[in-house]
């Protein structure tokens, strides 16, 4: 399912209780002489509710964890393109998140397992009216009546929430204060049915020996929480991660060409709730160069899921400031291949960081950068940004890569823009 789709089902989807996503309530009524359920909303209520908006939030690292920050300008509801959690603001407001390690303790002696990441929330009392947070759900699975809660952690303990409505993305809770918030799992219920929407990340490390990290995770894991506990040689392998997976039941690995040596042989699929993640394989590789294509097998040796990737080309540390021709993609034509992206997701405090830098290193003169400052929009600052860097050469768009990997690692990973690709030396420049 797409994120639209997901949006417009997460819009479309029944309320069990009676909410509007507007700043006030409103009334929504049942026929109780169909049998079909029928909502009944005002035209009020049907001009507000909308998908929600995205939007990518500024990151911070620290050490491998990283912690998220977005200032909300009012009423709405926002989608986080991360973590895919969504937030319903009842006013302006900032947003600060991170994951943080669970309490087996508490799960076990409520009967209950983490069904994904526990995120620590804080903002403004009242500010955030509900959460959705993502889950892994199958359609059949979602039939399992009381499989999913919320669990609401505090100084005060663990207290468990009945969701307002489960949608095919995610369960939605309404707020009445923030801390720690996670979805859980009925531990009995889960054994009624436990296949789960999962997904394969790759991660390619070009150091002798070459090798591919391969993650089998639940569908709810972010990408950016895996991605900031890679080596600084690690590059994310962008492919078509979707897949299914059965919890105790056993997965294999295999590559083609034949590679080296795959560890382990097998291994059963375990929930993965954060927030650190080890590679469930290592597949160390006869080449560090070229195609290969990598094959996820059930224990019945069937095949569940492929994918051929290119291996990034053997590249020295240092970019030189005067690439000669057939070395590789200059700078400037790899930065224009993910221009669209760029824009709508670098975050303003990100663009500002970015600025000084480039007029450090004399990359840009002040009347530019203060061009760039008087744009309207987060947007058009960075269309300004880029195509004005882009303009003057390879080295200066390697400066601008080299700086948006040390301000944005995150960002910097999912554009596939990392810094050992354009590695340079900014103090020498």
């Amino acid at each position: 399912m797409s994120e639209k789709d997901a949006a417009e089902e997460d819009g479309g989807s029944l309320r069990k209780k009676e909410k509007s996503l507007t700043n006030s309530y409103s009334e929504v009524g049942l026929n109780p002489d169909s049998l079909d359920t029928e909502l009944y909303l005002s035209k009020d209520d049907i001009k507000h509710i909308k998908p929600p908006s995205s939007f990518t939030p500024q990151v911070q690292t620290e050490s491998t964890h990283i912690s998220y920050r977005f200032r909300c300008a009012g009423p709405g509801v926002f989608q986080c393109t991360l973590t895919r959690l969504v937030f319903v603001m009842a006013q302006e407001a900032e947003l600060l998140y991170r994951t943080v390690q669970w309490d087996e303790s508490l799960l076990q002696s409520a009967g209950k397992t983490a069904a994904g990441p526990l995120f620590n929330i804080t903002c403004s009392v009242d500010a955030v009216r509900e959460l959705h947070l993502p889950h892994c759900e199958t359609k059949e699975a979602l039939c399992v009546d009381g499989l999913l809660s919320v669990a609401h952690i505090s100084d005060d303990g663990m207290s468990i929430l009945e969701p307002l409505e489960i949608t095919a993305t995610h369960v939605v809770v309404k707020v009445p204060h923030l801390s720690g918030w996670g979805v859980i799992w009925d531990d009995f219920k889960r054994l009624l049915n436990i296949t789960v929407n999962g997904q394969v990340l790759l991660f390619f490390r070009p150091s002798e020996p070459a090798r591919i990290n391969v993650f089998l995770l639940q569908e709810n894991i972010p990408l950016s929480e895996v991605s900031a506990q890679q080596h600084d040689d690690a590059e994310y392998l962008q492919t078509p991660a979707d897949c299914l997976f059965s919890f105790g039941h056993r997965y294999s690995v295999h590559c083609e060409p034949e590679s080296r040596i795959i560890q382990p042989k097998q291994t059963q699929f375990r929930s993965k709730s954060g927030p650190n993640y080890h590679p469930t394989f290592q597949v160390f590789l006869n080449t560090n160069s070229g195609f290969v294509s990598l094959i996820v097998k059930d224990q019945e040796g069937n095949e569940i899921w492929k994918s051929s990737v290119c291996l990034p080309a053997p590249r020295t540390e240092t970019l030189m400031r005067n690439v000669p021709d057939g070395s590789g993609v200059p700078a400037d034509e790899r930065l224009l291949t993910v221009r669209s992206q760029f824009i709508d997701r670098v975050s303003e405090p990100v663009l500002n960081k970015l600025l000084d830098k480039l007029l450090e290193q004399h990359i840009i003169n002040e009347q530019e950068m203060e061009s760039v400052r008087s744009q309207q929009s987060k947007a058009d600052k960075a269309r300004d940004v880029i195509d004005t860097v882009r303009r003057k050469g390879s080295t200066a768009t390697s400066l601008l890569i080299a700086a948006l990997c040390e301000e944005d690692r995150c960002l910097s990973t999912e554009l596939n823009l990392r810094l050992n690709r354009f590695l340079i030396n900014l103090k020498d420049h």
